[in-house]
């Protein structure tokens, strides 16, 4: 597409304002972009003209990345940036040097995932999360690699993107690659059929961040893995850092030479749990106020039940979310969401009984937790005190008789009790509301509360 020469002259203009920003010294601006102009668009080729041989110079090397990823982002195309002096130019046009391979075109840091909106927990990711922030600080200097390991869905690629655009947002001029290990491979393939040189490892050399997410698909990859090895130790033998995903500890990976894990084992390896339940409601609360919604309006229970029923991933949890906010945006529009709405939003992701069966039991739990001025985690616990024993009782009993449930249920809903202390504490309170009014009355109350 052919452009006009006041869209040229824009598109020079606002690069050259970003620039200013971006530059790590402003001495360099001034030094060496005064007086530059684009020259002309060739196809995906931008030739500038440079105030001197010695800013050709620097500008075709240096500074050429951050040059490339500015009018990249201004223009929202591939360029290839060509600094030439202006005695250079020739009378038929400008002598156009070859185009330089491109490699991993579509990658791209996710400018969603930060660090801001990562939600730590405190047995689960707090170590993963600490760790990142450390490697995004100082890239390269400690924890090289940093290996993060965990099943799928519990928020190893949110880090990774949050490393590379903290490095970014920190360091404009580092060049930060992020890719799975399947785009590294398909990449490879590419590579070895058009262009067997030596321009990968020409382009790795030009990194200072890479960021491989799923490292274990490239087991069985031999070639592939072969050349890995090589530019992960060209990496960090220039103190560049390196960032891995893993669904398993380096020494469980099948199918990958034991160099290539030595290597892995050589930094930091983290293990990244499933969320306990208090940080699954915050991952809750934090998703409901980035799609601009208020938190007042989700009645605390629907907190309590999504973050209960949706346990298995952070992904499982987002994506019942999702189809709660669906549904009362576009579905059944709704300013309040309550139980109701919230069980009728996600029927076909499960058994709607069962739920509101585990619902029942929360919310007697939570009502006689609230009459003994206890919290529920004190019932569903270990303690025996007096009070707290008594109130664990008639929370068992009220759960047995509102809800016939099985023993074996009932103690499971006290966090795992046994059938037989479940089955004592039952026949406990049955005998004292033959003796104690204190106690008929209480249960009464609760009965009412529970309404």
């Amino acid at each position: 597409m052919s452009r006009t020469i006041s869209e040229i002259t824009q598109i020079w203009d606002r690069t050259l304002a970003k620039l200013q920003d971006r530059l790590p010294d402003r001495h360099v601006y001034s030094a060496f972009f005064p007086d530059t102009y684009i020259h002309s668009i060739n196809n995906d080729i931008i030739t500038v003209i440079a105030n001197s041989s010695l800013a050709k110079s620097m500008l075709n090397t240096t500074y050429r990345d951050v040059i490339e990823q500015t009018v990249g982002e201004i223009t929202q195309s591939n360029y290839t940036i060509n600094f030439i002096e202006k005695s250079e130019i020739s009378r038929v046009g400008v002598i156009i040097p070859d185009k330089k391979e491109v490699f991993f075109k579509n990658a791209k840091v996710n400018p969603n995932l930060t660090f801001d909106n990562f939600v730590v927990g405190q047995n689960s990711n707090l170590q993963a999360y600490q760790a990142a922030i450390v490697v995004a600080n100082s890239p390269g200097r400690l924890y090289n690699p940093l290996f993060l390991f965990s099943a799928s869905g519990l928020g190893k690629t949110h880090l990774l993107h949050a490393v590379g655009n903290h490095v970014k947002q920190n360091n404009p001029n580092f060049k930060v690659l992020y890719v799975t290990a399947d785009e590294f491979t398909e990449e490879y393939i590419r590579y070895v059929k058009e262009n067997p040189g030596e321009s990968l490892k020409d382009f790795f050399r030009t990194l200072d961040v890479l960021l491989i997410d799923d490292v274990q698909f490239l087991a069985n990859k031999p070639s592939t893995s072969e050349t890995f090895f090589h530019l992960f130790n060209l990496l960090v033998n220039a103190g560049k850092q390196i960032v891995l995903t893993s669904d398993r500890h380096p020494s469980e990976l099948q199918g990958i030479e034991d160099r290539l894990v030595t290597r892995f084992n050589s930094g930091l390896q983290i293990n990244i749990t499933a969320p306990d339940l208090e940080t699954r409601k915050n991952i809750l609360r934090k998703k409901i106020a980035l799609n601009n919604l208020e938190i007042d309006d989700f009645d605390e229970e629907v907190i309590t039940f999504f973050a209960e029923n949706f346990h298995s991933n952070v992904r499982e949890l987002e994506g019942a979310l999702n189809r709660l906010l669906f549904y009362v945006i576009s579905i059944a529009p709704t300013k309040h969401v309550t139980m109701e709405v919230a069980l009728n939003s996600v029927q076909s992701l499960i058994n709607v009984k069962d739920a509101v069966t585990k619902l029942s039991e929360t919310k007697i739990i939570n009502v006689v937790a609230d009459y003994y001025n206890l919290t529920p985690a004190l019932l569903i616990g270990r303690n025996r005190t007096g009070q707290v024993a008594l109130a664990r009782h008639i929370a068992m009993y009220l759960t047995r008789e509102i809800l016939d449930l099985p023993f074996v249920r009932v103690g499971k809903a006290f966090g795992g009790k046994d059938h037989s202390t479940v089955i004592n504490a039952i026949v406990k309170v049955e005998k004292q509301l033959k003796t104690d009014p204190a106690i008929v009355q209480a249960i009464n109350e609760i009965k009412e509360r529970l309404q």
